[in-house]
């Protein structure tokens, strides 16, 4: 895992993203114990950094820190993915419409800019597949221009990242493909033609077959393979 800091600010910065992107792309399974004397001596840094980065990690519900020196990545449950998905759907709707109402022109070339870098996600992503979904989304988001709702929208991406791999390990045939890819783009458009209702409803629509909707269907279902 020893890496370059170049792109880094600090230590704990580069351990934080290397850490976050094993555990979203379930490298660090659910449950999975991670030794901190071990993953400092592999990213070649001391174990204070890497404590911060953990701290930081815990916060976003993705670890739990033990006593000592121990961490564990925390485990998958139906009953988080039904609150993520809950969440989503009140809030999802609400930031769409709010920016189709508010949306200026630098958020109107942001949201474009993001949406061609959008591919339908394979069946197996990197953390850059990720990426640039939340990217287009989150130019959505930053376009509602309500603070406390945009950080509310992040913080519940943040925990749902893992749950939407649980969501790509059901196969998707091109035709699912193509919605969602038709969902984007009319989102996209009503956005930026000012329709509040129109960008509220494809989003409640997208949420619905979303891929956190799948994992919850999974986990529902299917307890004992997460």
């Amino acid at each position: 895992m020893n890496g370059s800091f170049e792109n880094f600010s600090t230590k704990s910065e580069f351990a934080y993203a290397a850490l976050r992107n094993k555990i979203l792309a379930h490298d660090y399974g659910p449950g999975e114990t991670l030794n901190q004397a071990i993953l400092a001596r592999d990213m070649g840094i001391s174990t204070t950094p890497l404590r911060e980065a953990l701290r930081r990690l815990e916060s976003e519900g993705l670890v739990e820190l033990g006593a000592h020196r121990d961490a564990r990545v925390s485990r998958l449950s139906a009953e988080e993915a039904r609150d993520l998905l809950e969440m989503r759907r009140a809030l999802d709707p609400l930031a769409a419409s709010r920016a189709a109402e508010r949306r200026a022109s630098r958020d109107i070339a942001r949201m474009r800019a993001a949406f061609e870098e959008l591919r339908p996600l394979p069946d197996r992503p990197d953390v850059s597949d990720l990426v640039a979904h939340r990217r287009f989304h989150r130019s959505i988001y930053v376009a509602s221009h309500n603070e406390l709702l945009i950080a509310t929208l992040d913080g519940l991406w943040d925990k749902a990242d893992r749950y939407r791999m649980v969501g790509l390990r059901e196969r998707r045939d091109q035709a699912r493909r193509d919605e969602t890819a038709a969902e984007h783009r009319a989102m996209l458009d009503a956005v930026i033609a000012g329709d509040s209702a129109g960008a509220a409803e494809v989003m409640r629509r997208h949420i619905r077959s979303s891929l956190g909707a799948t994992a919850l269907s999974r986990l529902t279902t299917r307890p004992d393979h997460p």
